[in-house]
C-alpha cells in the first residue's frame, strides 16, 4: 500500500514489518529504493514505475545487504544499481540469498525472478554525490546496523533516505556495532545540519517531515544504545521491557533486544554467567 505520496515521492509500505519501498520521480530520472516483500507488492511498484517512466533512467538504490532490502532487485533488471562500497565486499553473499529462499519455501512463495545478489553500478562512496542533471544524490556510509548501510540525500527534493535507521517503530537492531551504530547516529545529525532534509525515510515504520521528529529519533535510538551500554557495565538488568517496553511489537522484538545484549557484551569483553 502507499503510505505517503506528493507530486515527486512516493512511499509504498509492507504488510510485513512496515518496510518502506520509495520512488523518487525527478525530471533526470526515477530512483528506487529496497523495493520488498511480497510478490504482489514488488508487481505494484514495478507497475507505478512503468507507468510513470517516460524514458527516463532508473536507479535501484539499495540501503544495505540485509535480505529484506534486496528481494526485489531482480524485479528491475534494466536499473543501474547504486550501493556502498561494502556492499560489494559481502562476504557471503550466498548467506544472504538462502535467508531469501528459506522465507519463500516456509510461506510457499514464488517469484518472476531469479533470486541474486544484487550487482552493482555505481558505487556509493561516503561524502561522495552523483550529480544526475539537475538532480543529486549525496551518499554517507552509515555502519552500526551492518556494515555496509548507507545514507543517501536526494537533492533538491530534500529526502533523507535512512535505511533501517531512525525508524518510529524500531530501536537500533545492532547487528555491527554499538560503536559504529553511534558514529552513523552523529553523521545524522550532522546531516539534519548540512541539507535542507523535508522528508525523512525510514526503512521500517513511518516517514515524518517535521525536524523535531527527525531529531527525537536520533536521541531515542542514542539513549538506548547507551542506557544498555551503561547497564552491561554495571551489571545491572538488561530485562527487554526496562528498554523496549513502550514499543508496539514487544513480543517479537524481545528477540533483538537480546540479541543486542550478546553484541555488546562481546564489544565490552563481558562474559555472561
Amino acid at each position: 500500500m502507499i503510505q505517503y505520496q506528493t507530486e515527486r515521492v512516493t512511499v509504498f509500505e509492507s504488510q510485513l514489518f512496515k518496510t518502506t519501498s520509495t520512488v523518487v520521480e525527478t525530471a533526470d530520472c526515477i530512483l528506487v529504493v529496497d523495493p520488498t516483500w511480497l510478490p504482489a507488492e514488488i508487481k505494484e511498484i514495478q507497475n507505478f514505475v512503468e507507468q510513470r517512466r517516460h524514458n527516463r533512467p532508473l536507479y535501484l538504490l539499495f540501503t544495505h545487504s540485509d535480505y529484506d532490502h534486496i528481494l526485489g532487485y531482480g524485479a528491475f533488471p534494466d536499473a543501474k544499481v547504486i550501493a556502498s562500497r561494502a556492499f560489494t565486499e559481502h562476504p557471503d553473499p550466498e548467506s544472504v540469498l538462502s535467508q531469501i529462499r528459506t522465507f519463500d519455501d516456509f510461506y510457499y512463495v514464488d517469484r518472476s525472478y531469479d533470486l541474486v545478489y544484487p550487482n552493482v553500478d555505481i558505487i556509493a562512496e561516503d561524502t561522495q554525490s552523483l550529480q544526475i542533471g539537475e538532480t543529486k544524490l549525496s551518499f554517507y556510509t552509515a555502519p552500526g546496523h551492518t556494515k555496509d548501510g548507507i545514507f543517501t540525500i536526494v537533492e533538491p527534493v530534500g529526502i533523507f533516505i535512512a535505511g533501517d535507521y531512525l525508524s518510529d517503530i524500531e530501536f537500533p537492531y545492532i547487528y555491527d556495532s554499538s560503536t559504529t551504530y553511534l558514529q552513523t547516529l552523529h553523521k545524522a545529525k550532522e546531516i539534519l545540519k548540512k541539507h535542507k532534509i523535508s522528508l525523512l525515510v525510514a526503512g521500517h515504520g513511518h516517514v515524518t517531515t517535521e525536524q523535531v521528529a527527525m531529531t527525537a529519533r536520533i536521541s531515542e535510538a542514542e539513549r538506548y544504545i547507551l542506557n544498555l551500554r551503561q547497564a552491561i557495565i554495571e551489571q545491572q538488568s538488561t530485562e527487554a521491557n526496562s528498554f523496549i517496553g513502550h514499543y508496539r511489537y514487544l513480543q517479537s522484538m524481545k528477540d533483538y533486544h537480546e540479541a543486542n545484549v550478546t553484541c555488546l557484551k562481546n564489544e565490552l569483553g563481558i562474559t555472561s554467567k
